[in-house]
C-alpha cells in the first residue's frame, strides 16, 4: 500500500517523465525538406510548349471567379492568373503586371502566339493583362464580380487598349 500522498507524488512524476519524453521526441525530429518551387523564368527556360502550357492551363481556369489579389484556382486577379499558369507550366514569372511587362520581351502583335502576355491600359486597370491562345483570342480575370473568361483582340474595346504584347523566353 502506499503512503498518504504517495500516490499523488507517483502522479506527478508520471506526469513529469510523460511531459519531458514528449518534449524531447518533439526536439528530436528532422527538419522538414524544403518545398520544391519552380525555378524563376528566364529566357532559356521559358519555351515555346512552356508558353503553350501556361496558356492551356489559364484556360482551364475559366469560370474562377475574380479576386483582388489573388493567385489561385479560389480566386484571381489577372496578373494572378498569369503568375499561376507559368507557375504550373513550371516557371516563374513576377506576380504583378506592371513587373511582368517590364521582365517580358517586347512582340511584334503580328508575332502573338500561345502563352505570350497582353497588355493592356483599360478603363478599370491600368495594367491589365491577358494570356494570349494563340491568334486573337486570350484568358483574363477581367475584374471584381465577374469570372475568369475568354476574349478577343478582335473586339474594339481591347484592340484600342492593347498597348504591348510581351513574351518570356524565346
Amino acid at each position: 500500500m502506499l503512503r498518504e500522498g504517495a500516490g499523488e507524488l507517483l502522479m506527478c512524476r508520471i506526469i513529469a517523465v510523460t511531459a519531458m519524453m514528449w518534449v524531447a521526441a518533439c526536439s528530436f525530429q528532422s527538419t522538414p525538406p524544403e518545398p520544391s518551387f519552380p525555378k524563376a523564368a528566364s529566357p532559356a527556360d521559358v519555351t515555346q510548349p512552356v508558353r503553350e502550357r501556361a496558356a492551356a492551363i489559364a484556360k482551364t481556369m475559366l469560370g474562377t471567379p475574380y479576386t483582388y489579389g489573388g493567385a489561385s484556382p479560389a480566386g484571381f486577379d489577372c496578373s494572378g492568373l498569369a503568375h499561376y499558369a507559368y507557375r504550373r507550366a513550371g516557371v516563374v514569372i513576377p506576380r504583378q503586371s506592371t513587373a511582368q511587362r517590364r521582365g517580358s520581351r517586347r512582340v511584334d502583335v503580328k508575332d502573338v502566339a500561345a502563352g505570350d502576355l497582353l497588355f493592356f491600359d483599360t478603363d478599370w486597370k491600368r495594367n491589365h493583362v491577358g494570356i494570349s491562345l494563340g491568334g486573337a483570342a486570350f484568358v483574363h480575370a477581367p475584374s471584381s464580380g465577374k469570372r475568369v473568361s475568354l476574349a478577343s483582340l478582335d473586339n474594339g474595346y481591347f484592340r484600342d487598349r492593347l498597348i504591348r504584347v510581351g513574351r518570356f523566353g524565346r
